[in-house]
């Protein structure tokens, strides 16, 4: 079993710094989703982080964009860029663009003035990815060499497909497991079908990460089928385990989500457990 570990997705904010209007007044649809969060609506910054490693042999990361709320995007990418040349993680920066508006290859330039940056998260979802103005956004993630971290339910995986189909060269990274809300037999059944079809698409991989969302006093066998399922559907070459912190605080410790992966695949070979730990996360996101 393997000890060392890439976390390919969690978040930073420094409220003194920068502005995050979900963190600073509390957003309904986000306690919808995740329940009470008061307990993250303060600074979250490198040392905090690194803190949170400690113990779980984390040997390098990838921050995906916590919906910084300013004008101007690249803050966020120039901020991450100056703690990673101080600090060392984050390697990998996962920015936020608007790929529909008519300026987007002109910011995904800009955030690519720091040597970090990998891609794109929004929260585009479904038919909204299939839109001419969002299909320029894709184009211009490939033709610059990005990824599009995508961030999608199983209702919108069917128009995520089509996407990724549509624009083979392209890197599309699934985050969450699909993000499943809810924890019904008929949900899983529709989700994991959805996800057997998004798995279709080659160019599409998964980040196994943030079940505690829906799953708040979650235990390693209430994960389970989904992490098994997640893995059966696109295959030990296509998956990564990652964190979601410091929103899945919430819900536990750092190390207590590391061992569950590790109790998860314990007995399972060597080359499968590097590659979701570490290896699949290091050369998808090229750190």
């Amino acid at each position: 079993m393997t000890d060392q570990f890439i976390d390919c997705h969690h978040h930073m904010w420094d409220l003194d710094e920068g502005t995050y209007t979900w963190l600073e007044e509390e957003d309904p649809a986000e306690t919808e989703i995740v329940g009470d969060y008061s307990a993250i609506r303060r600074s979250y910054r490198i040392g905090d982080l690194l803190a949170d490693f400690e113990g779980s042999n984390v040997t390098k990361s990838v921050h995906v964009q916590a919906e910084y709320g300013g004008a101007d995007q690249v803050w966020e990418t120039a901020w991450l860029q100056g703690i990673a040349d101080e600090h060392g993680f984050p390697h990998g920066i996962i920015a936020k663009t608007d790929l529909s508006s008519d300026s987007a290859r002109a910011e995904l330039e800009r955030h690519g003035e720091h040597a970090n940056m990998r891609g794109v998260r929004n929260f585009a979802q479904g038919d909204d990815l299939l839109t001419p103005e969002f299909g320029r956004g894709l184009q211009a993630l490939t033709d610059l060499g990005y990824l599009y971290d995508l961030n999608s339910t199983w209702e919108g995986m069917e128009g995520a497909r089509r996407a990724a189909e549509s624009f083979p060269d392209l890197q599309f990274i699934l985050g969450h497991a699909g993000m499943p809300l809810e924890r019904s037999r008929e949900y899983f059944d529709a989700w994991l079908e959805a996800m057997k079809g998004l798995a279709g698409a080659s160019n599409v991989a998964v980040k196994i990460s943030g079940l505690g969302m829906a799953d708040h006093s979650w235990s390693v066998e209430s994960i389970r089928p989904w992490v098994l399922a997640t893995i059966e559907a696109f295959g030990v070459e296509r998956c990564m385990f990652a964190s979601n912190w410091p929103v899945d605080r919430l819900y536990s410790d750092y190390g207590t989500v590391v061992d569950a992966y590790r109790e998860l695949t314990a007995g399972w070979s060597e080359a499968d457990t590097d590659a979701l730990f570490w290896k699949n996360a290091e050369r998808f996101y090229r750190i």
